[in-house]
C-alpha cells in the first residue's frame, strides 16, 4: 500500500503491485482466449514502466508517428497502427515502426498503399470499419455516431476488399463490458461478416474494461473462444488501453489556501483539473477522493441519510460543515470540480489523494498557463518511491518555442 506521506505534491503515484495485478489478469485472458491483446498508448504511455509491462504482454497499439516511434524504441516491437489521418511526410517512418497499419478510409489506403513494398514489405493494412452501434452515451467519446468521422459504414465498402487488405477495425466500446462487445461483435459479424473468408485478422478495438471489479471476464473469454471457433483463420486483437492501469495509482494535491463565495466553499489546490485531469471536465465525471463521499447533489453526498451511520455525516454535508468543491490552479474559471463531504474541516497544507487518477491523465496534461506539473512516480513492490519524472520550467520553456 502506498505511503502518501512519502510522496510528494503534486505526484502521480503508480502502484506496482496493483499494475501487476492487472497485467496478470490481462495475459490470462489472453492465453485462455488465445487471441492478442496489446496496450494503447492512447491511455498510458510512461515508458519507464514498460520493463514491468514487458513481462506480461508485448505489443501496442500506436495512432501516431510519436507513438509509434514509442512503440519501436521503449517496447522492442513494432506497433499495431491506427491514425483517422497519415500524412505523406510522416507516412514512411510510420510504416517502418509498424507490424499492422489501419487505414481511415478507401481513399487513404489507395494513396499510400503503393508504396508499403518498398517501405515495410512485412506491413499488414486494414480498413477501420465503422458498424453503426455503440453504448457510449457521451458523444465525445462515441465514434459510432451519426456522421462519424471514423471508420467505414457497410454500404460504402465494395463487395470484395481492395487486394492487400488483410484485416478489419473497428472501435466502438469506452470503459465498457463483454456483453457490450456481444453486442456490438452480433452487428459487425451481420453486416462485414461476408469479408470474412478474404482476411487474417479482426482488431475489436480497446474500451474492454475486463480489470474492473464487476467485469464478467468469464463471458468474454468464452465469447472470444467461441467466435475462433466460427472463424478460425481469423487471429482476433483487443487494445485497450484503460484496462492496464484501471485503480493503479493516484494523484496526490495539497490544499493551498480555502476560498468562499457566497456559502460555496472552494480548496485551492497545487494541481488543476483543465491541465491535469482534462476528462474530469471533458466527460464530465467527479473522481474519487480517499477519506471524502461525493455529493450527487446539494442534499445527498453520496451517503445514505436515513442510516444510523451515517447521520452525523449526512447531517454535516447537508448543513455545509465539511463540503467543498475542488479547485484548480489555472486561471480558467471553469477549472473546478465538486462537491465532496469530508468528515472534518480540511486545512491549509491537507493532502488529496485523487484516486484512480493514472489513465488518461498523464498522456493527456498540458502546460497551460504555465502551471506546475505534477511529477510522476511508482511505488515499488519492494514498498520503495522511486520518481520517475520531475518537472520544471525548462520543460515549459521547451515546449513553448
Amino acid at each position: 500500500m502506498i505511503n502518501y506521506t512519502q510522496v510528494p505534491s503534486p505526484c502521480f503515484v503508480i502502484d506496482e503491485m496493483r499494475l501487476r495485478r492487472n497485467l496478470a489478469l490481462i495475459k490470462s485472458v489472453k492465453e485462455r482466449a488465445g487471441v492478442e491483446i496489446i496496450m494503447a498508448f492512447k491511455a498510458f504511455a510512461a515508458w519507464k514502466v514498460f520493463p514491468i509491462i514487458r513481462e506480461y504482454i508485448g505489443y501496442t497499439t500506436a495512432s501516431s508517428l510519436s507513438e509509434a516511434r514509442l512503440a519501436m524504441e521503449e517496447m522492442g516491437s513494432k506497433a499495431h497502427t491506427y491514425a483517422p489521418v497519415y500524412t505523406e511526410a510522416e507516412f514512411p517512418e510510420i510504416a517502418a515502426c509498424s507490424s499492422h497499419i489501419t487505414f481511415n478510409s478507401l481513399a487513404q489506403f489507395e494513396k499510400f498503399h503503393s508504396q508499403l513494398s518498398t517501405l515495410n514489405s512485412q506491413l499488414s493494412c486494414g480498413l477501420r470499419i465503422n458498424p453503426e452501434v455503440s453504448v457510449v452515451e457521451t458523444d465525445l467519446y462515441n465514434p459510432a455516431k451519426a456522421g462519424s468521422r471514423l471508420g467505414i459504414v457497410a454500404d460504402n465498402l465494395p463487395d470484395t476488399l481492395p487486394t492487400g487488405i488483410e484485416g478489419l477495425h473497428f472501435h466502438v466500446l469506452c470503459e465498457s463490458s463483454s456483453y457490450d462487445l456481444e453486442k456490438v461483435l452480433t452487428v459487425v459479424e451481420e453486416k462485414f461478416g461476408k469479408y470474412f473468408p478474404q482476411l487474417k485478422w479482426l482488431n475489436m478495438g480497446g474500451g474492454h474494461l475486463m480489470t474492473r471489479e464487476d467485469y464478467d471476464v468469464e463471458h468474454l473469454v468464452n465469447l472470444l473462444q467461441n467466435f475462433r471457433k466460427k472463424y478460425p483463420q481469423l487471429q482476433l486483437i483487443l487494445e485497450p488501453g484503460a484496462a492496464f492501469v484501471w485503480q493503479t495509482g493516484e494523484l496526490v494535491a495539497t490544499v493551498q489556501d480555502i476560498v468562499e463565495n457566497r456559502g460555496v466553499g472552494t480548496a485551492m489546490l497545487d494541481v488543476s483539473f483543465a491541465c491535469h485531469m482534462p476528462d474530469c471536465l471533458e466527460m464530465p465525471y467527479q473522481p474519487v477522493i480517499l477519506g471524502a463521499e461525493i455529493c450527487e447533489n446539494d442534499r445527498h453526498c453520496g451517503l445514505d441519510p436515513q442510516s444510523h451511520k451515517n447521520q452525523e455525516i449526512a447531517g454535516q454535508a447537508r448543513n455545509d460543515d465539511y463540503r467543498y468543491r475542488m479547485g484548480g490552479n489555472s486561471c480558467l474559471s471553469g477549472d473546478f470540480v465538486g462537491n465532496w463531504a469530508f468528515d472534518h474541516e480540511l486545512q491549509v497544507g491537507e493532502k488529496i489523494i485523487f484516486l484512480d487518477m493514472i489513465h488518461y491523465t498523464t498522456v493527456k496534461t498540458t502546460m497551460f498557463n504555465g502551471v506546475s506539473h505534477p511529477a510522476i512516480a511508482l511505488w515499488t513492490r519492494e514498498n520503495r518511491l522511486e520518481m520517475l519524472r520531475t518537472f520544471d520550467y525548462e520543460d515549459y520553456k521547451n515546449r513553448m518555442c
